[in-house]
């Protein structure tokens, strides 16, 4: 039987201003569309908007077999990131919400077809807010990635919820990451993942720590790796893989992940408003 993943959240059309294209993305979108394409039953569950953009994503998540079945759309604009590169590495410039936080209530229709998956993840992204423990309650399992956003405070109030942590810190010593991931344990985390960009990942799971080098990449573009990692590492947990061999899953998915534009592809020319500086 094959797995089933939600990604629950985050989403937003990456606008590479330098290039004039547009990709549909986010955190949970991109981890949800990596699952399917790895062999995984895969759901999305978020806020879109109700313009261009917004149909943008919900198409490509249904050309790429995704279920939007409990999507809200709401009237106004999708959320936006603006990026620019420097080399084949991006660089965020701004960003707009849009709708993306505009969920309303967590009905029982939602709960049920959240509880309907193996395991659920979201991000700091989401604006969640209140219905976080809602969506605890109904999950199998949940994972969730801060990225580069954490802090204590949100840490310390997230994690008792999360099963399995993920943050980015690329600029720190082995010594950091760990430092930090045993104080995520201690808050909750059944498991913490740091990912490091080119120096790999860490993982520190029932006391011990785990390591894995970043796999060699043809790197055409780095956004939406991690989250190539984090679909590739959890399904090979749902499949009772070991810590190593998730590790190693999840390097080897961001690698290919680097060879294409876009967290997934899918993208379409962009032209500027008035008010968008190109850089």
């Amino acid at each position: 039987m094959k797995h089933r993943l939600l990604g629950l959240g985050d989403n937003t059309v990456d606008t590479y201003v330098d290039r004039g294209l547009q990709f549909p993305g986010g955190n949970a979108v991109n981890v949800a569309v990596q699952a399917r394409r790895l062999g995984a039953q895969t759901g999305y569950l978020g806020c879109l908007g109700s313009d261009e953009a917004g149909m943008h994503i919900v198409d490509a998540l249904r050309s790429e077999g995704v279920d939007t079945a409990r999507c809200r759309i709401r009237p106004g604009s999708n959320a936006r990131a603006f990026i620019g590169h420097d080399g084949q590495d991006r660089r965020f410039l701004r960003s707009e919400r849009g709708v993306r936080g505009e969920w309303g209530a967590i009905d029982a229709a939602d709960r049920a077809y959240i509880a309907s998956f193996d395991l659920v993840h979201s991000s700091i992204y989401s604006e969640l807010g209140d219905a976080l423990p809602i969506v605890r309650a109904a999950a199998r399992s949940l994972s969730y990635d801060f990225s580069e956003r954490w802090s204590d405070e949100n840490l310390a109030a997230t994690l008792p919820s999360v099963d399995i942590a993920f943050l980015s810190h690329p600029s720190a010593s082995d010594a950091e990451c760990r430092t930090l991931m045993e104080r995520c344990s201690g808050w909750g985390a059944g498991m913490v993942v740091a990912t490091r960009g080119v120096k790999g990942a860490l993982a520190l799971a029932d006391g011990r720590l785990h390591e894995q080098p970043a796999s060699s990449a043809s790197v055409v573009d780095t956004l939406g790796a991690g989250d190539g990692f984090i679909a590739a590492c959890l399904l090979a947990i749902l499949d009772g893989a070991g810590i190593a061999a998730a590790l190693a899953a999840g390097a080897e998915q961001a690698a290919q992940v680097c060879g294409y534009q876009g967290g997934f592809g899918h993208g379409v020319a962009w032209a500027p408003a008035a008010e968008v500086p190109v850089i």
